[in-house]
């Protein structure tokens, strides 16, 4: 029976590093983004023709023409139209808002000629990462052989680079992939579980407390145990329906809210953390309670100070076990419409939202390529959350717990 238990342990440990190696070779080409540079020609009469240099008029310039005609200059041979359309997708549809940042932030560059790196379409990221082969044959690429020769030219000239991808993180979804972030989903993860963790954590508490230290056992109390018990094992799914119905169609909440999520999560952590809030109050021993009452303690003192204070360990991690399982689920979310396309970050929780677990399920869903990579990389980031989570509570419990 041990030669079986120990080849159970090898496979499944073989099957978990299949599944994270395959995971990690996806997704870290997403932390890593390619540029091109160009020569622009920042016209004035393009972006300020009536040189007053307000903020206004700057974002209201055409930063797109301008990197049309850096890229005509820099390959005067292309003179159809059908090129010049396959020249100007090698950079992406962003590329102009991040000239117009750059303006924005400097307006004396108007007038200017200056070398600027923009971002590149996601086909280019790709076959310059070599997420997508170039020894293809050309009808199976996206980039025919003129594309790929022009991006050897500007690797030639040293103006084709692969930087570190910091908007993955700061910004949020986008139609395209090479713009497209986490950030917005790790804002709407962070209001949905703070305002789980706000509500769940007192009201679960109190209730394993009441339960535990202070209910009559009588068949009401057993009921409720009993349900408890049950609604720790019910699927998330049903939550998220409750949500719906409760949140959204009798209070009229707004959907795709972080406020919907927070409530639709706290029921479902609710359970968890009264399950391991009881567990913790009974692993006291009750020399402890008896010991306060010889000194004239009331009930209500035992508890608070003596017994909670015990406890407060294996509450904690209870407690970080159930947000960790509220920061990976999915249905309940799906249920309540946090699936919409939220382009804004939320900044606060009656904003549309969306959660990290939803953004993974969006970006599975859509056909482009460049989103698999931006997929794996969130997951990447999910589960980097989730063992954290969860080491801190293995930390919380071995170096508070005590031993009785």
């Amino acid at each position: 029976m041990k030669v079986v238990g120990i080849l159970a342990i090898v496979i499944a440990l073989g099957v978990l590093a299949v599944l994270m190696g395959s995971v990690l070779a996806r997704g870290y080409p997403a932390f890593v983004k390619t540029e091109i540079a160009l020569e622009v020609t920042l016209e004035a009469a393009l972006i300020d023709p009536n040189g007053a240099g307000e903020a206004s008029t700057l974002v209201k310039g055409q930063y797109g023409k301008i990197i049309r005609n850096a890229l005509f200059d820099a390959f005067p041979d292309v003179i159809e139209r059908a090129e010049k359309r396959q020249l100007m997708s090698l950079m992406s549809k962003g590329a102009r808002f991040e000239l117009r940042r750059i303006v924005a932030r400097d307006p004396n560059l108007v007038g200017t000629v200056q070398r600027v790196w923009l971002t590149a379409s996601s086909d280019v990221d790709m076959i310059t990462k070599g997420s997508l082969r170039r020894d293809v044959p050309e009808a199976e690429r996206r980039l025919n052989d003129r594309q790929l020769g022009w991006l050897d030219s500007f690797e030639i000239a040293q103006d084709l680079r692969t930087v570190f991808n910091g908007q993955f993180f700061t910004g949020s979804d986008s139609r395209e992939p090479e713009l497209a972030g986490i950030g917005g989903a790790l804002a709407g993860s962070f209001w949905t579980l703070l305002i789980t963790l706000v509500l769940a954590f007192p009201l679960g508490v109190a209730a394993a407390i009441y339960l535990q230290e202070f209910a009559p056992k009588n068949r009401l109390t057993d009921f409720i145990e009993v349900n408890i018990n049950n609604l720790a094992a019910v699927p998330s799914i049903v939550f998220g329906l409750l949500g719906l119905v409760i949140f959204i169609q009798l209070f009229d909440l707004p959907r795709s809210t972080a406020i919907v999520g927070g409530l639709t999560l706290m029921l479902m952590t609710l359970p968890t953390i009264i399950i391991a809030t009881r567990a913790a109050l009974s692993a006291v021993p009750p020399s402890i309670r008896e010991a306060a009452h010889g000194v004239g303690a009331s009930p209500l003192q035992v508890v608070s100070h003596h017994v909670l204070p015990l406890a407060m360990p294996g509450i904690m991690t209870g407690t970080i076990i159930g947000m960790a399982r509220a920061l990976g689920e999915t249905a309940p979310l799906l249920m309540i419409g946090m699936v919409a396309f939220i382009v804004d970050i939320p900044s606060a929780p009656f904003d549309s939202a969306t959660a990290l677990p939803v953004q993974i399920f969006l970006w599975a869903d859509s056909p482009e390529r460049g989103f698999t990579e931006k997929m794996s990389a969130a997951i990447i980031v999910l589960l980097a959350f989730l063992i954290v989570m969860n080491a801190l509570a293995v930390y919380l419990r071995r170096r508070f717990e005590i031993r009785w």
